[in-house]
C-alpha cells in the first residue's frame, strides 16, 4: 500500500506547486535521472505502471526485483546509490502508456521526484501534510534504503484505525473535515480509467482489476477503488456511499473481495 501513499503524496505536491503536472518528466524533478528512459517517462505513465521500460518484477524467481533489493536497499551489490541502482534499469521494451507492466520500481522514481520536488524526504512530508492533518492517532514506520530514501514501493506500517482514516480521506476526494488536503480533480482522475487508457481497464490491466495511480480498480460501473499490499492487507473505498474496509490481518484476499462486496451491497445504497 505504499505505492498508494506515494500515490497520495503526488496529488498533495501537485495541489501545492511543487510538482507542475503529472505530465512532467521524472528527469525535470531528479538529478541523476537526465536521459535515463526512466527519466524520460512521464509522472502520469509511472503512476499507471506503464513506461514501458524492462523490469522483470514476475521473472525468473523476481529477477530484477531482487536486483534492486540488493542493491539500491540493502546497499550490498555492486551498483551504489539508489539513482544508480533505478537507472541501470534502462531499456525501454514498449512505448510509454501502452501497457500495464506492474514493476515496482516505478513506485521508487515516482517517490524521488516528490522527494527532490518538495526537498524534503517522503516521511517528513507525509508526516506534516497529510498525518498530521487528519489526526492519526499513531506514528507510522517507512523502511529506508541503504542510502537514507524512503523504499516507496514497500514497507510502509500503520495501524488499523489511521488506514482507516487514509480510507475516509480517499472516500471524500482528498477533503477532511473542511480541509481539501489533496486535490479531488487528481483522486478522480487517479482512479478513472480514460477512454485513450483502454489497458487499464478492469480485465487489460489484470485479469480481474484495473489500474490508476498505483490504485486498484475495481469492475463495476460504480467507482470503487483499493490499496492492496503484498501480504493481504487492505484498504478498499466505495466513494459513493463512503462505505471503506481495511484488512490487516490474514493473506486470503480470495476471501476479501466477496466480502467487500456483500458490504458494498448491504450498506452502501444510501
Amino acid at each position: 500500500m505504499a505505492k498508494s501513499i506515494t500515490a497520495m503524496l503526488v496529488g498533495i505536491a501537485i495541489g501545492q506547486g511543487a510538482i507542475k503536472s503529472v505530465e512532467d518528466l521524472a528527469e525535470k524533478y531528479v538529478p541523476g535521472f537526465e536521459g535515463s528512459e526512466y527519466g524520460k517517462t512521464s509522472i502520469r505513465d509511472l503512476l499507471h505502471m506503464s513506461s514501458g521500460v524492462e523490469f522483470g518484477e514476475t521473472k525468473n524467481a523476481q529477477r530484477d526485483l531482487n536486483r534492486l533489493w540488493i542493491d539500491m536497499v540493502l546497499g550490498l551489490g555492486p551498483t551504489k546509490g539508489t539513482i544508480n541502482s533505478i537507472v541501470q534499469f534502462n531499456r525501454r521494451i514498449a512505448p510509454p502508456g501502452t501497457k500495464c507492466f506492474y514493476a515496482s520500481i516505478e513506485a521508487d522514481v515516482v517517490g524521488l521526484v516528490v522527494r527532490y520536488a518538495v526537498n524534503r524526504s517522503l516521511s517528513d512530508y507525509l508526516q506534516e501534510s497529510l498525518w498530521q492533518p487528519i489526526g492519526t492517532e499513531a506514528d507510522a514506520a517507512w523502511v529506508i534504503d541503504a542510502q537514507g530514501f524512503e523504499v516507496a514501493h514497500c514497507c510502509f506500517n500503520a495501524v488499523l484505525r489511521d488506514y482507516a482514516r487514509l480510507g475516509r480521506l480517499l472516500a471524500h476526494y482528498g477533503l477532511w473535515e473542511g480541509r481539501q488536503i489533496i486535490p479531488a480533480q487528481y483522486i478522480i482522475e487517479a482512479t478513472t480509467v480514460r477512454p485513450s487508457d483502454a489497458y487499464l481497464a478492469p480485465g487489460k490491466a489484470d485479469p480481474k482489476f484495473g489500474y490508476g495511480y498505483f490504485f486498484w480498480l475495481l469492475p463495476g460501473a460504480r467507482r470503487q477503488f483499493a490499496l492492496a499490499g503484498a501480504n493481504g492487507q487492505c484498504i478498499c473505498i466505495d466513494p459513493a456511499s463512503k462505505v471503506i474496509m481495511v484488512q490487516t490481518a490474514v493473506d486470503n484476499m480470495g476471501e476479501v473481495w466477496p466480502l467487500w462486496s456483500g458490504l458494498v451491497e448491504q450498506f452502501g445504497q444510501g
